[in-house]
């Protein structure tokens, strides 16, 4: 069994289709505390309450978009939380518009692995304790 890479980080997914989410879940319990959510409306206030270190949105949830749960977040909240756009939007420009919106980070679906995720997560834990 791998070891936990930071037992004291929590992740928080924002992501409504389940069997990303199981995927998400596989890749990541093992390393961090894990927070889900399947939709904006219930994401808001459940990370605004936990104030997870690292949060992973999907951009095309029902309701409220992941865009406008990230403005929400934000407006709410003084606090540095990276907010990573999980999306498979992935033509050209996406990943600079996301960035534009205040996303912190880009990862396109499909998630091909382990590494893909652990990445960026790593990278930006390293900066939120720095």
């Amino acid at each position: 069994m791998p070891e936990k890479i930071n037992d004291s980080a929590t992740i928080a997914i924002v992501e409504d289709n389940e069997d990303n989410m199981l995927l998400l879940r596989v890749l990541l319990q093992k390393r961090f505390r894990l927070l889900e959510y399947f939709d904006g409306e219930t994401a808001v206030p459940g990370i605004l309450s936990t104030q997870p270190d690292i949060v992973l949105m999907d951009i095309s949830l029902p309701g409220i978009s992941g865009i406008e749960t990230l403005h929400q977040i934000r407006l709410a909240t003084t606090a540095s939380m990276p907010i990573v756009a999980l999306t498979a939007h992935a033509m050209v420009g996406d990943r600079e518009r996301f960035l534009a919106e205040g996303f912190d980070y880009y990862i396109s679906k499909p998630i091909l692995g382990l590494k893909q995720l652990l990445e960026p997560i790593e990278s930006l834990l390293a900066k939120k304790t720095a």
